[in-house]
């Protein structure tokens, strides 16, 4: 990476006769194509990865994205007027279970207080979000699923904290059927997340009733679809959640445990439902 620089003077010198201008020129086109290259500065300042060209997009998106969720987590936390402790302790969780950087976590410690404050407006932030991700459709719904996930890691969702949902989910595009469609389908692939319906269960469990209502629920099919459409449906979420199209779109590299966790929960569900139906 280092020698562009230097290559392309020799080229450029060479090139154009010999001439010593030529060559300098060169030298400092190469120089600008190994800083687009390499990162630059902006990328290594950001501690989210490379700058330049397509992955100076990335970049720009993997900053508002993480901006955006953890402060839209401390919008969510103050719904009720109060942050809590247990709410605290979720965000935490949550943090650790992404194994950050210790940069990264102050990071997200300053988005979510920046969000708890009572006078915070979510306008703004929501429309630099929209303009940042606008070719990457699929980061949208990962910024639902991670507020969805951590509004509800506590087994409730109050009805302040349901409305403020709402609110979101309608600024990034969602309608009231696609986003009741998305809280069902996530609680149903919940049901797969290191419970009694993951891989190496039982063949009962695969087959049990409940298993199977939350596997239709998990893919967000009907009971009575054909196996075309189940297979439709799982395909497309697998390519929704698949962890090299989620980071290509600019989803940080430290928060694609989730989306890896989604495949996973997707698989089993429609592995569940191949055994109930006897499909191989």
């Amino acid at each position: 990476m280092k020698y562009i620089k230097y290559i392309t003077a020799v080229l450029f010198y060479y090139f154009f006769d010999k001439s010593f201008f030529a060559g300098f020129v060169g030298f400092f086109v190469g120089g600008f194509i190994s800083f687009k290259l390499s990162g630059g500065l902006l990328g290594q300042l950001s501690g989210f990865g490379n700058v330049g060209g397509v992955t100076g997009i990335k970049t720009a998106k993997q900053s508002v994205f993480f901006k955006t969720v953890f402060t839209l987590m401390g919008k969510l936390a103050k719904a009720d007027g109060r942050v809590s402790e247990n709410e605290i302790a979720h965000v935490e969780k949550f943090m650790k279970q992404l194994n950050m950087s210790p940069t990264n976590r102050k990071k997200a410690i300053k988005h979510f207080q920046t969000g708890a404050k009572a006078d915070y407006q979510i306008d703004d932030l929501i429309q630099k979000f929209l303009e940042v991700t606008a070719t990457s459709p699929n980061l949208k719904q990962m910024l639902m699923v991670y507020l969805i996930r951590v509004a509800t890691a506590d087994g409730q969702l109050d009805q302040k904290e349901t409305e403020l949902m709402r609110e979101i989910a309608q600024k990034v595009g969602y309608n009231e059927q696609q986003f009741a469609q998305l809280m069902a389908m996530l609680q149903g692939q919940d049901q797969f997340a290191g419970g009694q319906y993951q891989h190496g269960g039982t063949a009962s469990n695969y087959r049990s009733v409940d298993a199977v209502a939350a596997a239709y629920q998990a893919l967000g099919v009907a009971k009575d679809a054909s196996d075309s459409e189940i297979k439709k449906a799982y395909r497309r979420l697998v390519r929704e959640y698949h962890p090299d199209k989620l980071m290509g779109q600019g989803l940080p590299e430290a928060m694609i445990k989730e989306a890896t966790e989604r495949s996973q929960e997707i698989q089993t569900a429609y592995d569940t439902i191949k055994k109930s139906r006897g499909i191989n």
